[in-house]
């Protein structure tokens, strides 16, 4: 069963995730702080992770730069949501998301993406 590990400091909006992507057949974990996010990626070693760019304190574009720039991460997908922000000219292609779901988000784009991503690593 594909990994997936959902984070995003909206519990509610966690809890949805996770909901439609079990249901879909996928294994998902959640986080809701990034502080912990290496440490959740080492424990839970996830296929692919969703990743809110505003967790509270911290951007998840950087933690997205991270986890693409570090050889044991890299080669996990990425995909970044936000209701608010242009990702147009932010990365370079090799710490770049995936992809990218613009809150509110529709359940087929969520699953479309995430099968994207999936089948294609």
């Amino acid at each position: 069963m594909q990994r997936i590990l959902a984070v995003d400091d909206n519990e509610d909006i966690l809890e949805i995730m996770q909901l439609i992507l079990e249901d879909s057949g996928y294994e998902v974990a959640t986080l809701t702080d990034g502080h912990f996010l290496f440490d959740k990626i080492k424990e839970y070693r996830p296929d692919l992770i969703l990743l809110d760019i505003m967790l509270g304190n911290m951007d998840g574009r950087e933690l997205c730069k991270d986890v693409k720039s570090k050889l044991e991460t890299h080669n996990i997908p990425v995909i970044l949501i936000s209701a608010s922000h242009n990702l147009s000219g932010l990365f370079k292609p090799s710490n770049a998301p995936n992809d990218f779901l613009a809150k509110p988000f529709n359940i087929n784009d969520l699953l479309d993406k995430v099968h994207t991503q999936l089948s294609a690593a």
